[in-house]
């Protein structure tokens, strides 16, 4: 075997006359008669090789040769002629003469070729990663999470932080999202869960006096998929003692800038990040992850249409309902017909949402406004909903009425749908943000009780605590959450360190003592011991690397990603387990092996 002693990215014109070897793939093969052209790929980057007749063997073996084959070749490096450099590779003045040519394996016909421009469907991406996994694109975003992942070490590590591992095999407990459940061999009947956070043990640490923490850990949570959820996923955990919100927003934001900074070629972000609070947040953009890239915030039209003569925005008023808008930039240019049309796709975007319908205003550059309800208005509602809405000569205006919750959520996904098809997100922006002071509990109106808007272990306000049982709703968390560019990017809060506001926070959630003593036991027994105030946050690596690589879904950014079926095609994961296995289990199971 020929040892390689370069990579295809590593030679420049200065090794021109080094005999060298390199190893790889064959990317491209283009013969030309006499002379054949390989271009040799390995992560690092690609390296022309020129094989001539004056070397038989290597001629005869470079002419077997075909897309993905592996390949060792000995040769000399020169400067390509005058005229045929390629610009586009960093070893583009050079190319290595093949003395020797060996064919370390040979590759079947692909499924799909090995290029970004890729049309394969995912599940052939999924079904073969192995190939897809060698593409420069993949190969990049691999190769930035590693960096990434490194950066964030060394950033808390230089902050006097501990990196220390907590259990993969634990206690079921009622957190959020359902569990996956690991059964016992050893205690029949009995089963661990897979962590849906590390959140208990990285608290408990801190019992343990190891005032600083963090922890590149794996999470599981048996939920429905989408772009950026994955049934397992990493996040950077880090819990923190002796502190304030403040200190875990001045060491979170940091880190991120100094990431933007060092992965990205954006202007760095300035800080302190822009900060809203979740009533702000949802007043002002429909979202509790505003995407503050640009504009259109949403705005309340219900004092400039109290006395309004339009019926059914007379009727969302009396009955204690809201109107609110957004603006449509530009929108009133379009033709009759695609505004129609377009107006009609966004109906079926708020109804989504609860909203009954849409209704909208067009504000034409020339005359008065249009719409099939604008007759009904007075023209001083028209002027003040368009000076509202800033709505200017070509602008359009769409409003929703009916409840708070639905008329927010609805024109807050409109606002998103306006920012994309407008074009008014510019390429290549990392706009931070932090949402705070959240509600503590919210109301669960489909099993009638109080959820905890974070995790059962964040704290309530100060202020609030007394009013944590008469009025759960008007009570803050000590909570925060990092957007990025609309996604949230990680949350985090101020822990209960006390057993007693533990305890009532539980009997708030609808634990009953008992309950609450079955699976936090020991975590209400540790807060007896000397429990030092602390905090932290935990940051989604899979969606921030996805962000910083500019990609859509999280599974461009995982090297082994199940689809949105919660499947992994390549090695037909999940997958049914042989009886004797179930029985060592004592379990017993009805599925059926695929034919």
């Amino acid at each position: 075997m020929l040892k390689r002693t370069h990579t295809c990215g590593d030679l420049r014109v200065a090794a021109a006359g080094q005999e060298v070897v390199l190893a790889g793939w064959a990317y491209r093969r283009r013969d030309h008669g006499t002379i054949i052209f390989l271009d040799l790929r390995d992560r690092y980057g690609v390296t022309q090789v020129v094989v001539t007749p004056d070397t038989p063997e290597a001629h005869e073996a470079a002419q077997r040769v075909r897309s993905e084959f592996v390949l060792a070749v000995r040769g000399l490096v020169r400067r390509r002629p005058a005229g045929m450099e390629n610009a586009g590779l960093s070893t583009g003045e050079i190319e290595v003469v093949a003395s020797e040519l060996v064919v370390e394996n040979p590759a079947k016909p692909l499924p799909f070729e090995i290029r970004d421009d890729l049309e394969a469907n995912e599940f052939a991406r999924l079904r073969y990663r192995y190939l897809d996994l060698r593409r420069p694109r993949m190969q990049r975003n691999i190769i930035l999470r590693h960096r990434a992942v490194k950066l964030m070490r060394d950033y808390l590590d230089g902050h006097d932080f501990l990196e220390i591992e907590t259990p993969i095999l634990t206690k079921s407990t009622p957190e959020g999202a359902r569990d996956y459940l690991v059964p016992s061999r050893v205690h029949p009947g009995k089963f661990y869960a897979l962590p849906q956070s590390p959140q208990q043990f990285k608290q408990l640490l801190m019992v343990a006096g190891f005032d600083r923490y963090f922890q590149i850990a794996r999470c599981f949570r048996d939920e429905d998929l989408r772009a950026d959820r994955q049934p397992e996923f990493t996040q950077l955990d880090v819990e923190m003692s002796f502190v304030g919100q403040e200190d875990v927003i001045e060491l979170v934001s940091g880190l991120c800038r100094d990431l933007t900074a060092q992965l990205t070629e954006a202007e760095p972000p300035s800080l302190p990040f822009p900060r809203l609070t979740y009533a702000e947040a949802l007043a002002r953009y429909g979202s509790d992850k505003p995407d503050i890239r640009f504009g259109l915030e949403l705005q309340d039209l219900g004092d400039l249409l109290a006395g309004t003569g339009v019926g059914f925005l007379k009727a969302a008023l009396e009955a204690g309902n809201v109107v609110r808008a957004v603006a449509g930039p530009g929108m009133a240019g379009l033709s009759g017909t695609k505004l129609r049309e377009q107006v009609k796709a966004y109906e079926e975007v708020v109804k989504i949402y609860g909203a009954k319908g849409l209704a909208w205003l067009d504000y034409p550059a020339e005359g008065a406004p249009k719409s099939p309800i604008a007759k009904f208005f007075s023209p001083a509602e028209l002027a003040a909903i368009a000076e509202r809405c800033a709505a200017g000569p070509g602008d359009a205006v769409f409003m929703v009425a009916d409840t708070v919750r639905v008329a927010t959520a609805a024109l807050g996904e409109l606002r998103l749908r306006l920012g994309r098809d407008l074009n008014l997100i510019a390429p290549g922006q990392f706009k931070y943000l932090w949402v705070v002071d959240f509600p503590l509990v919210d109301w669960n109106e489909e099993e009638n009780r109080w959820d905890a808007m974070h995790h059962p272990f964040t704290s309530p306000k100060a202020e609030d605590l007394a009013r944590m049982e008469s009025d759960p709703a008007s009570v803050h968390a000590n909570a925060y959450d990092i957007v990025l560019n609309g996604v949230e990017l990680g949350g985090g809060s101020i822990r209960i360190h006390q057993r007693d506001v533990q305890e009532r926070m539980f009997q708030l959630l609808g634990h009953s003592a008992e309950a609450a003593a079955l699976k936090f036991g020991h975590m209400l027994d540790a807060f007896e011991f000397g429990t030092p105030p602390h905090g932290g946050i935990a940051l989604g690596i899979d969606r921030f690397i996805m962000l910083l690589a500019g990609e859509q879904s999280i599974r461009e950014v995982i090297p082994f990603p199940k689809n949105q079926q919660a499947l992994e095609p390549m090695t037909g994961t999940p997958d049914v387990v042989d009886k004797a296995q179930l029985d060592l289990l004592h379990l017993v199971s009805t599925a059926k092996k695929d034919a």
